[in-house]
């Protein structure tokens, strides 16, 4: 068939093919893990509702309470004064649970054919998203049914991000990853704006809905992912991507060639090669184990700084809306609407930063950068934000865009970048176990984070933006010797441009 068509044409044709199918399992792959994210919004949505100032509504006519009863509106178990610390652990089950089980997902997601993994995954989030929103309308009063729900609900999210990221991996090379992926992780941002607005549709009223909602559309994507995901490009006989640059290319044939007998020989492009290689069930590379890949240069320092990175925009992720409320005294829906401009700007951070990083090859310095702005910002933020809504409207852009702009990149392209490193000699099998190792360490602080912010908020928010400082000056502190080597790099590198440019002008 190739052979009866001109080179352009079938140049085209198959360009056009690959094409179409990069783009919609990219687009799919968004679409589940807003979906995922959407399901975990309504709870910060909701907290405003379940403890609330119950002196300036008005009793319903009905109401049995007594006329002295200062929380007749209140949701119990939550209607104590040690609420927040009660709400924090309802943030801290679900949160603990994610990244104890994140070490874990990473291994299954290798070892088991990812659309299974990930549809049964999002069904089962679904219904746990339900179950939670459903003991408003069974009017549950017991605290260890929210908490056991979060926490089945953390297990089975864990399947989401290393089998998403590493289906992207498969498709997409190191190209512009930073760029693709930047602009793909947006789909954070965007599940978590959903999340809010639909949340906040109920939320005022009856507020199981605020999660019975999203998790039937999360079950129903669960459905979608089973009928379309495309795990590998060879499935569907498309080309395999390039996931080096030239020198980690000519590695990885040199090793091919070392190995590879029979019908995969040197004489192929690489490309025919790998694809034809990766169809025999004799050549497939063993997954990596946990041990090995921690060796993997640079997966440690990104992991920890992801680990404080996390923990930073975590707490806004559960507290933001529940800040606004207490602090400018908006309503619930409109603590949560306004909350959705900190995901505004994290969706210009993630794609700005990946933009960055791809133009410069520097992934630790771009994320460095931006982790050291982000500092002072969240100070201003803290004391000029709540002076107007225009102050209001600005920092929360500008606070999204800095704050999640590092966790995006590290969980995305940095993950993507490690798990086909170099010293891995092909074997992309690592990707899910990488991803899980970064994004688990990562869910450590996302755990941490809302739990220290509900036992620190009752002495103040300030306390609170404080510890959010101090994470994001240790995460900085973290990337220290990648920049450093990165900065060697650049150096190497413009002195060889100079070298170059001197022969080129002064033959001899």
């Amino acid at each position: 068939m190739r052979s009866s068509l001109a080179p352009g044409v079938w140049f085209l044709r198959t360009f056009s093919r690959d094409s179409w199918f990069r783009g919609s399992i990219l687009l799919l792959t968004f679409f589940i893990y807003t979906c995922y994210h959407m399901s975990r919004k309504p709870i910060s949505v909701v907290k405003s509702r379940l403890h609330q100032n119950c002196s300036e509504l008005v009793k319903p006519v009905n109401d049995s309470h007594s006329l002295n009863d200062t929380t007749w509106c209140d949701w119990a178990p939550f209607d104590k004064n040690n609420y927040k610390e009660l709400l924090g652990a309802v943030d801290n089950a679900f949160l603990v649970a994610y990244a104890i089980g994140m070490f874990i997902s990473g291994i299954f997601g290798e070892r088991l054919p990812l659309r299974y993994y990930l549809s049964a995954g999002m069904l089962l989030s679904g219904l746990f998203t339900s179950l939670f929103g459903l003991g408003y309308f069974w009017n549950i009063h017991m605290l260890w049914y929210f908490v056991l729900i979060q926490i089945c609900n953390g297990l089975v999210q864990t399947t989401g991000w290393p089998s998403v990221v590493t289906c992207v991996g498969n498709w997409f090379g190191k190209g512009k990853r930073g760029l693709i992926m930047g602009i793909w992780n947006s789909h954070t941002s965007v599940g978590n704006i959903l999340g809010s607005l639909i949340a906040g549709v109920w939320v005022n009223e009856q507020w199981g809905l605020s999660f019975v909602v999203p998790g039937a559309v999360t079950a129903a994507m669960g459905v979608i992912t089973f009928l379309f995901l495309i795990e590998y490009p060879e499935d569907v006989d498309c080309t395999a991507p390039q996931h080096h640059t030239s020198d980690g290319l000519e590695q990885n044939q040199d090793n091919a060639e070392d190995l590879g007998n029979g019908p995969c020989t040197n004489k192929e492009s690489s490309l025919e090669s790998a694809a034809r290689c990766s169809k025999e069930p004799s050549v497939q590379p063993a997954a990596i184990s946990f041990l090995g890949a921690l060796r993997i240069p640079g997966v440690v320092e990104f992991s920890l700084c992801l680990l404080f990175a996390k923990l930073v925009s975590y707490t806004f992720l559960y507290w933001l809306p529940l800040y606004i409320f207490n602090v400018a005294h908006f309503s619930a829906k409109q603590a949560g609407d306004l909350s959705t401009l900190f995901d505004v700007g994290g969706i210009m951070g993630g794609i700005m930063a990946g933009l960055i990083s791809d133009y410069t090859n520097g992934r630790a310095t771009t994320c460095c950068i931006m982790l050291i702005l982000a500092a002072p910002m969240m100070f201003l933020y803290n004391y000029i934000g709540q002076n107007g809504i225009t102050n209001s409207i600005v920092m929360l852009i500008i606070c999204g865009a800095l704050v999640n702009g590092p966790y995006a990149l590290i969980t995305t392209a940095v993950s993507a970048d490690l798990g086909t490193h170099q010293s891995l000699k092909g074997n992309a099998k690592a990707l899910s176990t990488v991803t899980a190792i970064i994004d688990g360490t990562g869910s450590i602080g996302a755990a941490l984070g809302p739990l220290l912010a509900g036992l620190i908020s009752p002495t103040g928010w300030n306390n609170v933006f404080y510890m959010l400082i101090s994470a994001d000056i240790l995460a900085c502190l973290l990337l220290c010797r990648l920049v450093y080597k990165e900065i060697i790099a650049w150096k190497s590198s413009l002195s060889r441009d100079r070298g170059s440019s001197f022969a080129l002008t002064h033959p001899r």
